[in-house]
Parts: structure tokens; C-alpha cells; sequence
């Protein structure tokens, strides 16, 4: 978790059971495919002109943007060369944030709420940026040194960091986003997909239910999101499995409500996705530690 300028790595897993921390700065061109994480990502932009894509939305990065992206949302910068591109970048475990919320202060609204036809873009105002930025480089200087009582304030500032965010994007629910290109009805299908996994998403259906055509539906849903719409619908049927499995669902169960219609082919296809049955997964994480 050191936070001195780091090499960009395309690793997409935590090596850390509670959070990690990076801060890079490039000045080579990067290509950054569209993935997903087990936990939250929040990104904080410095510089450089990047268009960042969540879920079948773009948007146009200013210095001082935070991105609130959650555990199930399909993302990937698109990065411009010729300018220095560097960022902080936070990945958290949903458990640890699960720890620290009370009854009047769940810590993971700003990342649920992502999901919920809302944005992942916050601009925040100034007030509340000088604050942030205090924090994240108190954050910074604690995650690049081992004295005493490190670790212990590394994760006392993450959880700062994170209710300040809550409070800023729960205070800008109602604002409009600038420099966003979004398709509302493309927004529509995303949502109404992701609420209906277990049902029949054929790209028949889908243009029926959307009253577009299969052509139209497929050729904007590519644009918007980078995948076609059976390869998304693939993508976040596994996403959602393994969220169901770590709420401890049975793999029966996890099958049916993510519309894989047989047993044996949802375990195969699991494996090959993830590299781990769909067995194995349930009980890693049953027993993770936190």
C-alpha cells in the first residue's frame, strides 16, 4: 500500500484483504481493456485528458474529479497521449466499510447508489475538495512509511476519506453532470438487463421490449458499452454469481437467478471465467477475514 509514485501494473485483484492504495503518473500511452472488481474502486484524477467509460457512460475527466466505481460495474479509461496522466487510485474492500457502518451511517451508499441510475462522476465543490485533498495526502504520507501505529491510521483515514464522499455525493444527488455523453434508452436496456438476469435476454426481446430494432440495438449498444449485448449479459451473469455466492446463496440457486438454465454448464462456465468452481469461491469466501 505504498503510495510513493508507483509503475502502472493491469493487475485487477487485491493482494490486500481490506484495501490498497496507488498513485501513478504516466507519460507513455496506456490501453486499459473494460473489467470489473470483487471490491470498489474510487479514483481521483490529476491530470491528463482521459475519457473514463462506466456502464454505457462517458465522461470527460477534470483535475480534482472523483469516480466512485462499484463492485459490479464494467469500466476502462480512455487515455490520450501527449500529456502526463496521473491519478490516486483506492480499491476497498466492501466488508471492511460494511465494519465500520452503523444504522444511520451505511458507508457504502455512494457505491450502491452508482448502480441505481445515478453517476460515478463526483466534481466536488471547493470547500469540500480542500478537505478531501487533506485527507487523501495524510492517507498518502501514512501509506508510505511502516511506523508505529501505520496501519492502524492507514485504515482511520480510509474510512475519513469514505464519509466525506457519502456526505459530498449524497449533498449533490440532484445536481446535473456536465461532460457526460450518455444514451438514455441504451441507459434503460443497462438497467433493465441488470434488474432481470434470470429472465430470457434475447436480443429479440430486448428490441421488442425497446421497441428497436435487433440491428439499431445491437450497433448503439456496442458504441455505448463495448460489448454486444449477449456478451454484456454474459459478463454480468458471472459478476452477479459471484456476488450471490459470497451472500451465500446455494449454487443452485446462484444458477437459476442469474439465468444460466443448466447446472452443469453454469459450473464450467464459472471455471473458465474465474479460474475457481463455484464451490471453491462460496467457501473463500466464507471464510475471508474480515
Amino acid at each position: 500500500m505504498k503510495s510513493a509514485k508507483q509503475n502502472f501494473t493491469q493487475r485487477q485483484h487485491m493482494l490486500n484483504s481490506t484495501f490498497e492504495f496507488f498513485h501513478y503518473r504516466d507519460d507513455s500511452n496506456l490501453v486499459v481493456e473494460y473489467h470489473h472488481h470483487d471490491f470498489y474502486e474510487i479514483y481521483f484524477f490529476v491530470s491528463g485528458k482521459v475519457n473514463y467509460v462506466i456502464e454505457g457512460k462517458s465522461y470527460s475527466l477534470k483535475p480534482g474529479d472523483i469516480l466512485i466505481i462499484n463492485n459490479k460495474e464494467l469500466h476502462k479509461p480512455v487515455i490520450e497521449g501527449g500529456s502526463i496522466y496521473e491519478r490516486y487510485v483506492l480499491w476497498v474492500n466492501p466488508d471492511l466499510l460494511v465494519k465500520y457502518s452503523t444504522k444511520d451511517s451505511n458507508l457504502l451508499t455512494c457505491f450502491e447508489s452508482t448502480s441505481k441510475n445515478r453517476n460515478n462522476l463526483l466534481r466536488p465543490r471547493a470547500e469540500m475538495n480542500s478537505i478531501l485533498n487533506g485527507i487523501l495526502t495524510k492517507l498518502s504520507k501514512v501509506c508510505s512509511g511502516t511506523t508505529f501505529g501505520s496501519e492502524i491510521l492507514m485504515e482511520l483515514y480510509l474510512i475519513e476519506l469514505i464519509i466525506y464522499l457519502n456526505k459530498e455525493y449524497i449533498a449533490c444527488e440532484d445536481d446535473i453532470v456536465e461532460d457526460m455523453v450518455y444514451d438514455p434508452k441504451i441507459g434503460r436496456i443497462i438497467t433493465y438487463i441488470n434488474e432481470n438476469l434470470g429472465e430470457n435476454l434475447s436480443l429479440e426481446n430486448l428490441a421488442s421490449q425497446f421497441y428497436i430494432s435487433k440491428y439499431h440495438l445491437l450497433r448503439m449498444f456496442k458504441k455505448h458499452t463495448g460489448y454486444t449485448p449477449y456478451n454484456y449479459i454474459h459478463k454480468k451473469r458471472l459478476i452477479t454469481a459471484k456476488s450471490l455466492l459470497k451472500e451465500g446463496l446455494s449454487i443452485s440457486q446462484v444458477c437459476h437467478a442469474c439465468g444460466f438454465n443448466d447446472y452443469s454448464n453454469f459450473i464450467r462456465i464459472f471455471g473458465k471465467e474465474f479460474g475457481i468452481s463455484p464451490k471453491k469461491y462460496a467457501t473463500m469466501s466464507k471464510n475471508s477475514p474480515i
